[in-house]
């Protein structure tokens, strides 16, 4: 069971996110092949509330572009930092094969969570 998971927010680019999305395939599978029990990003379809504040205030979208949310869970924090750094030691992750950047990654937005309910 994860306890921990790490959390992205990033603004992509409408017209890239077939290429956002082959880079995050090959992204997901060195962080399973390095211990992450479950990788999973999703795009925004519905972002504008109007009982809280929408994501669209907080992250400035530009009209091109669309949010995706990812999530990596983990067994634990120590977990994470263990399997970050095989991850990020991996050749693989340094520049994946005929892929570009299809996103400005100082636009993400990161932070690890403890599990706080689970059922």
């Amino acid at each position: 069971m994860s306890k921990y998971a790490d959390v992205y927010l990033l603004p992509v680019k409408a017209d890239k996110i077939d290429e956002y999305k082959k880079m995050a395939r090959y992204a997901a599978k060195v962080f399973k092949k390095h211990g992450a029990l479950k990788y999973r990003e999703y795009v925004g379809s519905d972002l504008n509330s109007e009982w809280t504040k929408p994501f669209t205030k907080v992250i400035k979208l530009k009209d091109d572009e669309v949010l995706v949310y990812a999530a990596v869970e983990f067994k634990s924090e120590s977990h994470r930092n263990k399997a970050m750094k095989a991850i990020m030691n991996d050749p693989e992750m340094q520049q994946p094969p005929g892929m570009e950047m299809p996103f400005n990654p100082k636009s993400m937005v990161y932070g690890g969570f403890k599990v706080l309910v689970d059922l």
